[in-house]
């Protein structure tokens, strides 16, 4: 139901913007998050958004760089990727969650979608 895509193989500084198209019901009332896994890493949170698309929530880590948004009309999620670094790279998942409150734990997300992978070279 929550199918990503936008991933790649880029350099360092470069800019990707990953794209999450929602089907099978409507998520414009989910908040919408985006995690990732690292090789060797644990699933973490690196941005989320809620139905209205104000306060959205950013790890540190990207801060300043990625940008979440949402087009509820096409139930569409995107993350702006901008000024990659290489410890970005990794399986990037799409995620919702009914919760009224945006939340950074996985275990609060009911539907995910595959994972799109993003590398980025030095």
């Amino acid at each position: 139901q929550l199918q990503a895509s936008g991933g790649g193989s880029v350099q360092a500084g470069d800019s990707l913007k990953l794209s999450c198209a929602a089907s099978g019901r409507t998520f414009s009332s989910y908040v919408m998050g985006w995690f990732r896994r690292a090789p060797g890493k644990e699933r973490e949170s690196v941005a989320a958004i809620n139905w209205s698309g104000s306060n959205p929530y950013y790890a540190d880590s990207v801060k300043g760089r990625f940008t979440i948004s949402r087009d509820n009309a096409k139930n569409m999620v995107y993350l702006q990727l901008n000024s990659l670094k290489p410890e970005d790279t990794a399986v990037y998942y799409c995620a919702a969650s009914s919760n009224a409150i945006i939340s950074t734990s996985p275990t609060s997300y009911r539907y995910w979608g595959q994972g799109t992978r993003v590398t980025v070279s030095s």
